[in-house]
């Protein structure tokens, strides 16, 4: 019997990666002063009638001149689009945008079990992170990502594609805001047939029914034969839709301005699922915006997915989820776990030997494989953090390295 799978992705103009993206961008801040700060940075934004306000709090540590953290959280916002109080937020306007800072420095106790240096920096919290690999795209040309689940890497494409056609003033009616959803139907045998679901919600111009007379019914026609064109058929291999698949545009009828974060809250690290994998592989719950490297929420989980794609690369497995333990303070991980869900040949505990023989866990040495300690995290905010690769070659967990794919291949 047929089954289905459903993921879903925002744009980067969501409320929550609104925030998403000005925490990483004083995540970039502090590293390009001192590749070693410590930085954990939560954002909050609201829109409302008369103003807008963007929160800042959390903790950072660094050797070197403080960054301007209200300058930078304004450069941000007005990067994702919001320069407008009628859309959502004026961020550039100090009279129509708020910017209020709460950032105090690492706790003393924190710091002690982080600060050790070389490869006894300590994991900066206790946690569990995932990482996951399969062979889904693999099959589809034109895809960015590759070894990423089918439906996550759909709806990540079909929201960048938003992004795309605002900015490039293709859809010039359309707003930072949206989201999209893709159901994926397997066979029995759980093989891809193809996509049952797509669903797009796009923010628009208030002022776009006036093209139609003031009819919203015309105007939602119009957003929706624009969005299927320009966005769905671009996103979508034309092998995977067929006449049946069901496709919803602006499900209410209507999505005009203000949106955003006038008509929603954003708070950092709330689209954690959307970050990761759709939903096809697990969470450790550890959101990854606003953290430096010596977070384990963050890097282990990118180390995790490196090493998943790796095993899957390499051929010993068609679908890999790695779990990794950590204790504040202390460098080892405390566990280590490789499941391929029957899809290798080795047993679970071959393949996590394996890995463990091929692959440095210690947050120190994370960072220093994929040079983590750089301001890289700006572009993770919008699009997820895995299954693509920018096209400045940033998300260096989503190379390849060949001399440790033939170590793995050698080895098994």
């Amino acid at each position: 019997m047929n089954h289905l799978f459903s993921s879903e992705s925002v744009t980067g103009g969501h409320p929550d990666k609104l925030c998403d993206a000005i925490s990483d961008a004083i995540v970039d801040a502090c590293l390009s002063v001192d590749p070693n700060a410590r930085v954990a940075v939560e954002t909050c934004v609201k829109g409302k009638a008369d103003q807008g306000i963007i929160v800042l709090a959390g903790e950072v540590s660094l050797n070197g001149a403080v960054p301007d953290y209200e300058a930078v959280a304004r450069e941000a916002a007005v990067q994702v689009g919001y320069d407008s109080h009628a859309i959502g937020m004026d961020a550039s306007s100090t009279e129509l945008c708020e910017v209020q800072v709460h950032i105090t420095t690492q706790a003393a106790n924190i710091a002690q079990g982080v600060n050790r240096t070389g490869m006894a920096q300590g994991a900066g919290d206790q946690g569990i992170m995932f990482g996951y690999a399969c062979t889904e795209t693999e099959a589809y040309e034109g895809l960015e990502g590759r070894y990423f689940p089918l439906a996550a890497a759909l709806s990540q494409r079909l929201t960048r594609r938003l992004t795309a056609v605002r900015e490039e003033g293709i859809l010039p009616w359309a707003r930072p805001d949206g989201k999209s959803q893709v159901t994926v139907e397997y066979d029995a045998d759980g093989n891809i047939t193809r996509v049952h679901t797509v669903i797009v919600a796009i923010q628009h111009d208030a002022a776009l029914k006036d093209q139609f007379n003031g009819s919203e019914a015309e105007e939602h026609a119009h957003v929706v034969e624009a969005i299927t064109k320009e966005v769905i058929h671009y996103a979508i291999p034309a092998e995977l839709l067929d006449d049946n698949c069901n496709i919803i545009i602006n499900g209410t009828g209507r999505f005009a301005d203000p949106g955003g974060p006038h008509a929603d809250a954003g708070l950092t690290g709330r689209k954690i699922i959307v970050d990761t994998y759709g939903g096809m592989g697990r969470h450790g719950g550890g959101a990854f915006s606003g953290k430096d490297p010596s977070k384990v929420d963050r890097s282990a989980a990118y180390a995790s997915r490196w090493a998943a794609k790796h095993v899957v690369a390499a051929g010993l497995a068609d679908r890999c989820e790695i779990q990794l333990g950590y204790v504040i303070g202390v460098a080892e991980p405390v566990s280590l776990r490789v499941e391929t869900f029957g899809t290798s040949a080795k047993s679970t505990g071959e393949l996590t030997a394996l890995v463990a023989q091929h692959f440095d866990f210690r947050p120190a040495a994370i960072a220093a494989s994929l040079q983590l300690n750089r301001p890289i995290y700006r572009p993770t905010a919008a699009g997820g953090h895995f299954g693509r690769t920018p096209v400045d070659g940033t998300f260096p967990w989503e190379q390849l390295d060949e001399a440790v794919l033939a170590e793995l291949r050698n080895a098994a």
